[in-house]
């Protein structure tokens, strides 16, 4: 999706800490590239961002680049219901979703069922990080192990990709925040369902979150600090 940083946003952070970017070093061997929920349920489903399609290329070459770097790449996919049929999500399901709708989001994203498999498109390699969640961000203390899989990885910076920019990404990358992580989120590796959904996810999290660049701004940060 295009974006591009509205001005008074700029004005606003040039005020605050007198530079564009939070990051203008970033070391490629301590950096990971986290895609979030590129799962089938969301991108060709009945619960998807079409929008996501299109970035794939961009999330598949950023990803290498990353790997070529000395750096690592964590898929993280969104479980909502368990092998019993159950939800994992209960609040979630029983208040921001119709019956139906609620059924359909927990059914498509339980293992073994094919949304919840990520994308045939995107180039998963080995020795690349699984990492499951159950909320929002990736971050929630035993709703996910993705803390603790970059944590054994010697991880300080995260850069963020996936659907949606404004849920699941943004949420993510502002607990990734939280916890001392150098947070990126990769403008057109993110995708939502409308364009100002997109921008509110990345004008928000530029404020007082973390950094936001293009693949190719943020590959050439990692080139230089490498």
């Amino acid at each position: 999706m295009t974006f591009e940083m509205p001005q008074y946003v700029i004005d606003r952070v040039m005020n605050k800490r007198g530079r564009l970017h939070v990051f203008e070093e970033l070391n490629p061997k301590t950096t990971a590239f986290a895609v979030i929920d590129m799962q089938n349920a969301f991108v060709k489903g009945k619960v998807k961002a079409e929008t996501a399609l299109a970035i794939m290329p961009t999330i598949n070459a950023l990803a290498q680049n990353v790997r070529d770097l000395g750096g690592k790449v964590a898929w993280v996919q969104l479980q909502a219901g368990d092998e019993n049929g159950n939800s994992i999500a209960q609040l979630y399901h029983e208040y921001f979703f119709s019956p139906q709708g609620a059924d359909a989001h927990k059914t498509q994203l339980t293992p073994g069922d094919w949304g919840y498999e990520i994308c045939d498109e995107l180039d998963i390699k080995n020795g690349d990080i699984r990492a499951w969640k159950s909320r929002h961000s990736a971050f929630v203390p035993d709703h996910g192990d993705l803390h603790e899989k970059l944590q054994a990885e010697g991880i300080d910076t995260l850069l963020i990709g996936g659907t949606v920019t404004n849920f699941c990404c943004e949420t993510t990358g502002r607990d990734a925040m939280m916890l001392d992580y150098k947070a990126v989120m990769v403008a057109d590796c993110c995708a939502a369902r409308f364009p100002e959904d997109h921008s509110a996810g990345l004008t928000t999290f530029f404020q007082s979150f973390g950094d936001v660049y293009t693949a190719a701004e943020v590959t050439d940060v990692l080139r230089k600090s490498a």
